[in-house]
């Protein structure tokens, strides 16, 4: 019960009706149990709230999707699992659906610094990755820096090996559809698939099956636009080669074929004009499927790979099915092993892709073997990962600039990259390397 001079007090300042209610014990007790009733309901629905945020953190390897705002939601999210994931490093994202992480990592006690690049196609539809080589001919190199801008590529890294002489990609490589050239020693290679904007991964040991057919007559090619490595190869060579086939081996014959028709046979190396292929083999081969005049020739790509945009080569395999999986002995990479500067690529099955560059060959960076490398693909999440060409080639371009120690800060002249470009669908865009061979357009065979 209240004293007058308390009563008197509340009245002063609150009026009549709160300074009575103080007085009433009854009134108080069911306004303090309407009270507390409502606020444990607010409790009890503000918990049901909690449970499903509108942006909720998700797991680094789930990207969750929202009803309202979806882009937004998953940039959010994106860049969430980033930050938590490379908690103390240094994170840029240069563009929505990429991020930029610089660290350094230490192997009994040596310093290795590494660039990361993650990206995600379903955070950012409109990022393309591809394939591209230095020209419109294969026997030809430039840094990653000017094929970058050639395309006027946002991120780039050096692609698979080549010929250091010449620049001619030493293993498979197809881009938009067109192959450019085969795979050796059965070496793996990453695919590209782009399907009503959704991009899509494998990684496999690659090979492309070639035929030279006539009404009569089939002959098995064992390579596309490659360096002769056998005697008893029958090798295809087309425009995008170089302006001349290479001369044949000794006792054999170039064998010259234009829209469908056998135009020349020699012993010489030929010209080759645009859609022209040149097949090159055996004096014996040559002679007998030559003399049908008209020779047709098809390229066919693995069942799993037919619907593939891209396909770019190199090795070994690095993780395969989320295990450590280093194939370097039967890709015939043994002289690759050691501690090196490395550049890798790897996804796993939420489209996250991710590229790596690892500095070497300095006292502040030791580089890594590729085992080291693996295990370093596995812990970032790779389901699939595999080495590219590493040591002097190794460059990393981010948003105009060489981002990794790179040799001579530009890294060397290279025969290929791997570019991406963030695509506006309001612009038709068209590369350079495309041609109008359709004769090789192996997509859909």
């Amino acid at each position: 019960m209240l004293n007058s001079e308390v009563n008197d007090y509340y009245r002063s300042y609150f009026g009549s009706y709160f300074a009575d209610y103080l007085k009433n014990k009854e009134q108080q007790d069911k306004r303090l149990n309407l009270i507390l009733f409502i606020f444990i309901i607010g409790i009890f629905l503000a918990s049901i709230g909690l449970s499903k945020p509108i942006f909720a953190k998700s797991d680094p390897n789930i990207i969750k999707t929202a009803n309202t705002g979806q882009e937004i939601y998953l940039y959010k999210n994106f860049k969430e699992n980033i930050e938590n994931k490379y908690a103390g490093s240094y994170i840029s994202f240069p563009y929505q659906g990429i991020a930029h992480i610089k660290k350094v990592k230490y192997i009994n006690s040596k310093p290795i610094k590494i660039n990361i690049i993650e990206l995600n196609t379903k955070v950012n539809p409109n990022l393309k990755i591809k394939p591209q080589i230095a020209s419109d001919k294969l026997n030809s190199k430039k840094t990653v820096r000017k094929i970058a801008q050639k395309d006027q590529a946002i991120i780039a890294v050096n692609g698979g090996f080549f010929k250091p002489t010449t620049g001619v990609p030493l293993g498979a490589l197809m881009i938009d559809g067109e192959v450019l050239s085969g795979p050796i020693y059965n070496r793996v290679a990453i695919a590209i698939f782009e399907n009503d904007n959704n991009t899509s991964f494998k990684m496999s040991n690659v090979y492309f099956d070639i035929t030279a057919y006539s009404k009569n007559h089939v002959l098995k090619i064992d390579n596309i636009n490659q360096p002769r490595m056998l005697s008893s190869y029958t090798l295809m060579y087309t425009s995008i080669w170089g302006e001349y086939s290479p001369p044949p081996p000794k006792n054999g014959y170039n064998m010259l074929i234009r829209n469908g028709q056998v135009i020349k046979i020699s012993a010489n190396p030929i010209k080759i004009e645009k859609n022209d292929i040149i097949i090159q083999s055996s004096k014996e081969k040559i002679s007998t499927i030559g003399k049908d005049r008209e020779i047709n020739v098809k390229i066919k790509l693995p069942d799993d790979l037919k619907e593939a945009s891209h396909i770019i080569g190199a090795g070994p395999y690095l993780v395969k099915n989320s295990e450590i999986y280093v194939d370097y002995k039967e890709q015939k990479l043994q002289a690759i092993s050691g501690k090196n500067p490395r550049s890798a690529v790897g996804y796993n099955s939420d489209g996250t892709f991710i590229i790596v560059t690892v500095d070497g060959r300095e006292k502040t960076s030791v580089g890594m073997t590729l085992y080291e490398l693996a295990k370093l693909m596995k812990n970032l999440g790779c389901e699939y990962a595999m080495n590219f060409d590493g040591g002097s080639s190794s460059a990393l371009y981010v948003n105009g600039k060489i981002v990794n120690n790179a040799i001579n800060l530009e890294g060397i002249a290279v025969s290929n990259a791997l570019i991406v470009n963030e695509f506006n669908p309001n612009e038709m865009q068209i590369s350079t390397a495309q041609t109008d061979n359709i004769a090789l357009k192996a997509k859909g065979i």
